[in-house]
């Protein structure tokens, strides 16, 4: 496998090399032993297209990463970032780093530097990292990012491998159908024009689609289209994918499961705030962006109660923050002091019950989909061939 790997050297710079490996660490380690601080790594994308290379949004944990692996290997972070911009393809992310020197030099902090440009650096990002200034550590800083980060998107990559195979399944599923019903059903259906009284009546309504199709194909192609635009305009719509996502909040099974993950997400952040050294009331302002809406009321409610004396375990389980095992999680990490590393811990035990839950949804939904799919397409054909099968019959 090949892999292209960002590395600095203190004789070279920055820049990008090619290495052949077996896995990513293997890539690394070899880099390494060449003499190269290893900022970035990633499998080559050789057969992609460059617009689907292209990343609109400020890469920020690859910044992050790149950041983290300059200052370990001396630079300062002037230097650091004058050495990101440098060598950056990109014209948009090379100005976000040309405005963020611009302020380093000017003689802002780094947490003051990144505050005035949000749209690339959360609220709760800069936060971690004003923090760790006042120790002087922010590679520490990074590193926790870094490894906050990388479990979020682990996660998000189990959901989405979970979908992948049902989602094919629908569509080639879906094509199969169309395929039956825009083509196959019209050319039976002039087959038994002729015999159209004596069709059994799911036969007789299917073959007066099939008419339907073979008489007014432009009409049907239209209206295929018009469907297919106005199902794009509304997922376009804001209101519509609001809508969506309440509905989806407010089924039993998925509404739980969408629950554990914003929670596990609230907890993961809120660990990586106070490790850095932010105070839990500050830390509970930051959060409430990375929330769906339908969280951000209990959120809030629970900030008020911390606030007015209640205990975190205690207004965090009153709003419905928690869950049984959680809530004493909680208690544990009040009465011992490390409230940082026990909602890392609660974090860790949501991301395990996502797992088993994506587990057990990927062998049940996957062999139901497939029967479903065979049930109808197998349904189709058999209707279409009943008027043959009774024919044989009467021959008999």
């Amino acid at each position: 496998m090949r892999f292209s790997l960002k590395v600095y050297s203190e004789s070279e710079g920055l820049g990008l090399i090619q290495v052949e490996a077996a896995g990513a660490r293997e890539a690394e380690e070899s880099a390494e032993r060449r003499g190269y601080v290893v900022l970035q790594t990633v499998v080559k994308p050789g057969w992609l297209p460059a617009w689907r290379r292209r990343r609109r949004a400020f890469p920020l944990l690859h910044f992050s990463q790149q950041l983290h692996g300059l200052l370990r290997a001396g630079l300062s972070l002037v230097e650091a970032i004058e050495t990101l911009e440098e060598k950056e393809p990109s014209g948009e992310i090379r100005s976000v780093m040309a405005r963020l020197l611009e302020r380093l030099r000017h003689g802002q902090s780094l947490s003051a530097a990144l505050a005035e440009d949000t749209d690339s650096f959360p609220h709760f990002y800069v936060a971690s990292l004003k923090a760790s200034e006042q120790s002087g550590d922010v590679a520490e800083s990074l590193s926790r990012y870094i490894s906050y980060q990388r479990q979020v998107e682990s996660l998000k990559k189990q959901v989405v491998s979970a979908l992948i195979y049902p989602a094919l399944l629908l569509v080639v599923g879906t094509l199969v159908t169309l395929f039956l019903l825009a083509y196959v059903v019209p050319k039976f259906s002039r087959i038994y024009e002729s015999r159209s009284d004596t069709l059994p009546l799911l036969s007789r309504l299917m073959m007066n689609w099939g008419a339907f199709v073979s008489h007014h194909p432009w009409f049907l192609g239209l209206g295929t289209l018009a469907l297919l635009a106005s199902t794009i305009w509304l997922f376009s719509r804001p209101g519509f994918r609001l809508m969506l996502a309440d509905q989806a909040w407010r089924t039993p099974w998925l509404g739980e499961r969408l629950r554990t993950y914003q929670l596990s997400r609230l907890f993961r952040t809120l660990s990586m705030l106070l490790h850095g050294g932010t105070p839990m009331a500050a830390a509970l302002d930051m959060v409430p962006g990375l929330l769906n809406l339908a969280l951000r009321a209990p959120l809030a409610s629970a900030v008020t109660r911390i606030r007015e004396g209640e205990s975190i375990s205690l207004a965090f389980q009153e709003t419905g923050l928690t869950t049984a095992i959680a809530y004493r999680m909680l208690r544990v990490g009040e009465r011992s002091g490390q409230m940082a590393g026990m909602m890392e811990n609660i974090a860790i035990f949501f991301d395990e019950e996502m797992e088993r839950d994506i587990a057990v949804f990927t062998k049940i939904f996957e062999p139901v989909m497939m029967a479903l799919i065979g049930i109808l397409v197998g349904g189709i054909v058999i209707i279409m061939y009943m008027p043959i099968f009774d024919l044989a019959g009467s021959l008999q």
